[in-house]
């Protein structure tokens, strides 16, 4: 009888599972859900199905706005017609039939939708399902199986830490350490009587440690002379410097395996470029750098070689080869050079550097205007070296006449010339570059230089310094009909240019003629006035002046402009009037 009252354990697996029951959450699971549980994705409830809802549940429908809409008020197309009788009718069955319509959609629809979900259930089962016959089996076991289940911290791979375990040392071994740090501070008999500098060896020769440390610094000293360079007897001479060797240690790269393994594949990238393309100039330039970089000059220098014999045509490569070579080598390499690209002024010019004393550098330059007598950056290389003005004026005369649209040249000649020559040397520049406003200029200065060159009567100067205005417009007409049109900022700076350097006249001269040009009418007051302030703050007072003095003869009414003129003689001039323009 007692043994039919005894309740049953496995009970429990007949009775529904409980609302929050998940599987295995004592043993640290977590419940999830997946798609295989949940089925594929629906399309969301209805309008009807919601207004259902909302009515069990007591809530108003939405009204729609034009739900309640006056039908003697429609827009758009039936906006002008009348709703009778009879399109109320039309609206109720068309209506009716729509609904129909979707009723008999909704239930193919609900029909498809019910086969494709069982489809999908069929070849994606729940996780439930799937573990449904394992399930079934735990029926079955036994409660000394379910009491053998391990625990899950069993399962873990973490490494217990062991016990400490200590051992005894013994006696012999702590007195021996003990003693190994002990030093003695007197010497046995044999010692005494050796003086402590002799110990008889196990063979009973006596070993003097004195003579073999007398003899390793012999060996030594030995060494060191014959690295020098000093110890002759052996015939061993090499080029070590004994007093700057540690210096020059510093200057040695020490280069990390990462960079050797660059060095090796680009030395294959190149060689495979050369190879390939022999008659590409930078690939054998670059070939060359990398082995200067690598520290390999030999090979360089031979890379380079084969790149003057692959390309010889080409300047940079001669001069590459002159740069890694010493000075005398580069002399006969850059000879080999002119051989080849004779008409380079690169080459000249390296070959002209070579030189370290000046007529040897005359001699290059002058060989080199042989070749190339067309060369500006020649002839002002070699005009420069002249150390007399008669020289340089030669030489600058002949230039011109070889190079004649060289407005340099034709400066720098009519700087050299007397006041009479340097006009005419002026006038025939002019006619040899038309286009030139530099030229313009540079004969506006000649003027006023003259001007002020020596003691003369006012009057006098100052008809002198109106040639200079005279001078400044008849360039600007003639520039004009050669249809060289200036823009009015270019002359702004070149009249801060002309007062920078002491020509203020000219700076003037230059203001008056172009700051008129390009404005509007309307615009000429404020353009001026903030030219005025922009030449002020750039600190050119006498632009600024010119400026500021030809506003007032075009707005002599200005209190504002005559206000501006006497501030910045203030602040920069003197207390006289300001000089009529």
């Amino acid at each position: 009888m007692a043994a039919k009252d005894k309740p049953n354990k496995l009970a429990f697996l007949s009775m529904p599972a409980p609302a929050s029951y998940v599987a295995g959450l004592g043993r640290g699971a977590s419940g999830f859900t997946t798609r295989s549980d949940i089925g594929p994705a629906r399309e969301g409830p209805s309008a009807e199905v919601i207004a259902e809802a909302q009515a069990r549940r007591g809530e108003e429908p939405e009204i729609d706005p034009d739900q309640f809409q006056d039908p003697d008020n429609e827009f758009g197309l039936f906006a002008g017609t009348t709703y009778e009788a009879d399109d109320e009718e039309a609206d109720r069955i068309y209506e009716q039939v729509d609904k129909n319509m979707d009723a008999r959609r909704r239930a193919r629809r609900e029909a498809r939708e019910n086969e494709e979900l069982a489809k999908y259930r069929a070849e994606n089962p729940k996780i439930q399902q799937q573990f449904a016959d394992l399930k079934r089996g735990l029926a079955v076991v036994t409660d000394e199986e379910w009491e053998s289940i391990p625990e899950v911290g069993n399962l873990t791979r973490k490494k217990r830490k062991r016990d400490e375990r200590s051992f005894v040392v013994s006696d012999s071994v702590i007195v021996g350490d003990r003693a190994r740090t002990e030093y003695e501070t007197s010497l046995d008999t044999r010692q005494q009587a050796t003086g402590g500098f002799e110990t008889p060896a196990e063979n009973g020769t006596i070993t003097n440690f004195a003579e073999m440390s007398q003899a390793r610094d012999k060996i030594l000293s030995l060494k060191l002379d014959q690295a020098s360079g000093t110890a002759t007897s052996t015939g061993l001479q090499t080029a070590i410097d004994p007093k700057g060797y540690l210096t020059s240690l510093d200057s040695v790269v020490i280069k990390s395996d990462a960079e050797i393994g660059d060095i090796k594949r680009a030395r294959m990238l190149f060689d495979s470029l050369v190879k390939s393309n022999p008659k590409h100039a930078p690939g054998w330039i670059a070939a060359a750098r990398l082995e200067e970089h690598a520290g390999r000059m030999v090979a360089a220098r031979k890379m380079i070689k084969q790149g003057c014999e692959q390309c010889p045509k080409n300047e940079d490569v001669w001069l590459e080869a002159a740069r890694l070579h010493n000075n005398d080598d580069a002399k006969v390499i850059l000879a080999n050079a002119v051989q080849h690209v004779g008409q380079s002024v690169k080459i000249w010019l390296a070959a002209a550097d070579l030189e370290h004393d000046v007529k040897a550098k005359k001699r290059v330059l002058r060989k080199a205007l042989e070749h190339i007598p067309n060369s500006v950056r020649l002839w002002k290389e070699t005009v420069n070296l002249e150390s007399s003005a008669v020289d340089a004026r030669i030489l600058l005369s002949r230039a011109v006449e070889v190079i004649p649209q060289s407005v340099e040249l034709w400066l720098a000649l009519a700087r050299l010339e007397t006041p009479d020559k340097a006009k005419a040397v002026l006038n025939k520049a002019r006619k040899a570059v038309p286009t030139s406003h530099e030229i313009w200029i540079a004969a506006g200065r000649l003027l006023e230089q003259e001007a002020y060159a020596t003691e003369k009567p006012q009057e006098q100067r100052d008809k002198e310094l109106a040639a200079v205005d005279k001078t400044i417009e008849a360039g600007v007409r003639e520039l004009r009909r050669h249809q060289v049109l200036l823009t009015r900022e270019q002359w702004l700076k070149e009249a801060e240019r002309c007062e920078n350097e002491g020509a203020i006249r000219t700076s003037e001269a230059i203001i008056k003629a172009t700051i008129a040009m390009d404005i509007e009418e309307e615009d000429r007051f404020d353009t001026w006035v903030s030219d005025a302030e922009a030449a002020e703050a750039k600190g050119n007072v006498g632009v600024a002046r010119a400026i500021l003095a030809y506003a007032l003869r075009v707005f002599p009414d200005k209190k504002s402009l005559w206000r501006k003129a006497a501030d910045l003689e203030k602040a920069h001039g003197t207390k006289s009037v300001l000089p009529a323009p």
